[in-house]
């Protein structure tokens, strides 16, 4: 049975990226940073919800577009967990969220 909420959980290394990009966003320009996170809040609302409206990319994980942001959030369902493995600019190599996937058989 699905649940009606999901509950979010984000990996240290894709929160520290979180960070990051608000900070150079707001360092841009102000109120950038934190437009940028409400973004990033927008879209794990919508995770909450339906993660699987989301089409899977590498075996289990899938990958949220972030509205008016070039930035990828890269995330997989167990359960009702919905767990964030990253947070990417577009155009940065796919190998950085790949070695974060996590695998039932290793």
């Amino acid at each position: 049975m699905k649940p009606s909420r999901y509950r979010v959980v984000i990996q240290p290394v894709a929160r520290t990226e979180l960070s990051e990009a608000a900070k150079w966003y707001e360092s841009q320009e102000r109120g950038l940073g934190r437009e940028f996170m409400r973004a990033f809040r927008a879209g794990t609302d919508i995770l909450r919800r339906n993660p699987f409206q989301y089409q899977t990319i590498d075996e289990e994980t899938r990958r949220l577009l972030l509205r008016r942001f070039p930035y990828s959030v890269f995330f997989e369902v167990h359960g009702s967990v919905v767990v964030i493995l990253g947070c990417l600019h577009q155009a940065r190599d796919p190998a950085l969220w790949q070695s974060r996937v996590t695998r039932k058989d290793a």
